[in-house]
């Protein structure tokens, strides 16, 4: 435990780093679905392991040993986390389990913001046109979401550059991008370390329409015109519940459709998948080890309570049994170890 249950806060620094232009150079749907499952797996493991190493320090206030029924004494001599580590672990993990409360409130609400302006636009068609000089192009995710569009950005645009931007947000209501946007919010929430994973993230969503966008339109020329035009008549004018084709860094996505699609690359993937396999695997040894130190601290109360009010003919020479029947040697399989 003393090196396993610290692996998970290492993957997690070691993906901060080096997913986000790792992300940038891949397909973008892969790089999506890549980035969602690294999130999902290092924010469990960033909580997994503030949550043993917090528990160290629970475990050994007497109360909680009493209900608990192991020895305090025993735990301690076996604790291989210092007081002030578990402290400030428990400290941490508190903290982060309010601020992903409140992401997932703020999420909640915009999600419901975004279907109420839905059912606010006018038409029943997928596509509201709004009458409005404002250039504005944004997706609102729903049931089923809508994309909006205002005069004044239609007019800033030509035939072909429309047709791009209606394929980008339809690449985004298509892909329920507003899922990955949910998991990347929420699981930065919990994990601070995750905020670049979660700005990448917001990134290869926006290549991932790009590149459906091209596909549609067949030209990647047009859509780079459409992608920069939209964004130079929209700036400063996006919605937290919407899907634009100005998010991201406009630049960089102008760059790469103007040049030749992104090339397959699957050793990125596999390194990545491999980190996280790591950080799964620490995390269930530190378990274990966590299990099997309560399991002998068990038994140290147990044995010392028959010690000192079992009478020798009550068992015999029977080492195994205390006066509730509870003592068994950790280290015998048959008893000592837990099964879920």
């Amino acid at each position: 435990m003393l090196i396993s249950v610290y692996i998970p806060f290492l993957v997690t620094a070691a993906l901060a780093v080096l997913a986000p232009p790792v992300a940038h150079r891949l397909p973008p749907r892969p790089a999506a679905l890549a980035l969602a499952c690294a999130a999902l797996v290092t924010a469990a493991g960033w909580a997994g392991s503030l949550a043993l190493l917090a528990f160290t320090g629970v475990a050994q206030i007497p109360q909680i040993a009493e209900e608990g029924r192991w020895s305090v004494s025993a735990l301690r001599s076996q604790d291989p986390v210092y007081a002030v580590v578990a402290a400030a672990s428990a400290l941490v993990l508190a903290v982060c389990v309010v601020s992903l409360g409140v992401a997932t409130v703020r999420q909640g609400h915009h999600l419901l913001r975004a279907r109420r302006e839905c059912a606010k636009l006018p038409g029943h068609t997928e596509l509201a046109v709004l009458d409005d000089d404002v250039p504005l192009a944004f997706a609102l995710p729903g049931a089923p979401g809508r994309i909006v569009v205002s005069r004044g950005m239609l007019r800033r645009l030509g035939d072909a550059e429309r047709e791009a931007l209606l394929a980008h947000e339809r690449a985004h209501l298509r892909g329920r991008h507003h899922v990955f946007q949910s998991v990347w919010r929420l699981t930065a929430a919990l994990n601070p370390l995750l905020r670049p994973v979660a700005a990448a993230g917001n990134f290869v969503l926006e290549r991932w329409a790009d590149e459906e966008a091209a596909e549609r339109v067949g030209d990647r020329t047009v859509v780079a015109h459409a992608v920069g035009r939209a964004a130079l008549a929209s700036a400063g004018a996006s919605r937290p519940a919407a899907l634009a084709a100005t998010g991201g860094v406009v630049p960089q996505r102008v760059r790469a459709l103007l040049a030749p699609p992104p090339a397959r690359r699957s050793l990125p993937l596999l390194a990545g998948g491999l980190l996280l396999a790591v950080c799964c695997a620490s995390l269930a040894n530190a378990a274990s080890d966590s299990d099997r130190m309560l399991d002998s601290a068990q038994w140290a109360l147990c044995t010392a309570h028959a010690d000192t009010t079992t009478a020798p003919t009550n068992h015999g020479d029977d080492p195994g049994h205390g006066p509730d029947g509870c003592c068994a040697d950790p280290d015998r399989p048959e008893h000592g170890e837990r099964h879920f």
